[in-house]
């Protein structure tokens, strides 16, 4: 029991609180001391390690964690988040890693390595311990059997705001660094999406490096065509506000036809190395359904370019009227280029090639789907310079007068030209190749093919080596 001669003075308690107070800041003091030591002497990596086993040993109650689903695709689009996040965890690779995944394409410049599934990463953002681990999940689907590819983030709950508001923030902007700083475009074909990248048909895009050398300078081109051209590609990309203001998808609509060998998979690498757009390959034939198109379409990034190659004979596609929901109609086609689902996705180009443009739907070619119908030509005088620049490193000769006369008499394609000029290193045997073949050609005789056949005028047997050459294009608005 209390009584007056025990009850402390007033003197004494403010001397008690006094030293208290001054040995807990002389505490924080050292703390701080001590984290700043070990912020520059221990790795992140280590200190997370540490921090998480501490953690353990002294609190009281079990962490409450949150885990966050990353999943591959949002539905039908392809969810940024992952992307991004994978980008960002090879950043955080590290030698005490068990399994890595490693590749090297052919024209790859260097080794590429991710995280395999099952690892995880330790990553500490703003004194935030979080932990992320790749994972592939079952996915049935009817009779489909295929997985799907989940990236998970796991963190203490109570930092939730944080991680979601800045820390993914984070990762994104660090992603689009690293993106920017690489500047690798992308090639996409059906059916190589497993888990692992092995490759089966589960229907969603595998991916490798596009790595082509063609650029607007090689191709066989006339400057002033190939300024209006490159002038229309600027004006899209940077547009942007103005599409949304006049309601119209930010996407833009080329149909590129002409004889063969006239560039025109060429074409489509200059505009995708110009742009640094990625590359999507869709063959029609490998789909069953307008189902099927409209989930692959959408799934495709933003920043790309589709391409549907030889449209007129990939696949016979019904009428409008035609066909029913097990089969692809041509009315599927149609509702992605510009009906509701063309606004799915922004800064998107469509490429459609054809060798018989008077063969098409002409519902495909209306201004809105097709906006520019690009004609690559047979060579003349002009993309003849090009292609002596590219093949023989030379801008004038005698002989080109005499070459560019048969040019104007004759149809010649770019691809034609460039295999003559390839037969030669010695640049005036070159040219005159190129002349006899030119005059066998006014004369009707052409060439002899490999078979012994007769090449003659228009019959479009062209080698394949020149459709790297490039080609003359005719701009139609």
């Amino acid at each position: 029991m209390f009584t007056l001669k025990t009850i402390p003075s007033t003197a004494t308690v403010l001397s008690a609180y006094t030293t208290f107070t001054a040995t807990v800041m002389l505490i924080r003091g050292v703390v701080s001391e001590v984290r700043a030591i070990i912020s520059q002497l221990i790795p992140t990596q280590l200190q997370a390690f540490l921090l998480s086993k501490l953690g353990l040993l002294f609190s009281n109650r079990p962490s409450s964690r949150m885990t966050l689903l990353i999943d591959e695709y949002d539905g039908y689009s392809m969810n940024e988040l992952y992307e991004a996040s994978e980008i960002y965890l090879q950043t955080k690779i590290t030698p005490s890693m068990e399994r890595l995944r490693v590749s090297k394409g052919p024209r790859d410049k260097k080794v590429a390595v991710i995280i395999e599934q099952g690892e995880t990463v330790i990553d500490v953002f703003e004194d935030i311990q979080l932990k992320w681990e790749v994972t592939c999940l079952e996915n049935k689907d009817q009779n489909r059997k295929s997985e799907k590819r989940v990236i998970e983030l796991s963190f203490d709950n109570k930092y939730m705001e944080k991680v979601i508001n800045s820390y993914l923030e984070y990762v994104m902007e660090t992603s689009k660094a690293i993106k920017e700083k690489n500047q690798e475009g992308k090639l996409f074909s059906l059916g190589g999406g497993m888990c692992g990248g092995g490759g089966g048909m589960d229907g969603s895009w595998g991916a490798t490096n596009l790595d082509h050398p063609t650029t607007f300078d090689k191709l066989a081109m006339d400057p002033v065509m190939k300024k209006e051209l490159i002038d229309d590609l600027d004006r899209f990309v940077r547009r942007r506000n103005f599409y949304k203001k006049v309601g119209k998808a930010w996407k833009r609509g080329y149909l590129l036809y002409g004889p063969p060998g006239t560039g025109k998979s060429s074409f489509v690498a200059a505009m995708a190395n110009y742009l640094k757009f990625n590359v999507y390959d869709l063959e029609l034939a490998s789909l069953y359904n307008n189902s099927d198109l409209r989930r692959m379409l959408v799934s495709t990034r933003n920043r790309s370019i589709v391409v549907i190659e030889d449209i007129d004979c990939s696949i016979e596609l019904p009428d409008r009227y035609g066909g029913g929901n097990g089969q692809l109609t041509l009315s599927g086609l149609l509702n992605f280029i510009d009906g509701l689902w063309s606004s799915t996705g922004d800064e998107r180009i469509i490429v459609f090639t054809t060798n018989n443009k008077e063969k098409l739907e002409p519902a495909l070619l209306r201004p809105g789907r097709m906006d520019m119908h690009i004609h690559m030509s047979y060579c003349t005088p002009s993309g003849f310079r090009v292609l002596a620049s590219n093949y023989l490193d030379i801008t004038s000769h005698d002989l080109f007068h005499e070459i560019d006369q048969l040019l104007m008499e004759v149809e010649a394609t770019p691809a034609e030209l460039a295999e003559e000029l390839m037969k030669s290193e010695d640049v005036d045997i070159a040219l005159e190749v190129l002349i006899k073949f030119l005059q066998n050609k006014r004369l009707g005789s052409g060439k002899f093919d490999s078979d012994g056949e007769n090449k003659k005028l228009g019959s479009g047997k062209f080698g394949s080596d020149g459709e790297e050459a490039g080609a003359l294009l005719k701009l139609i608005n």
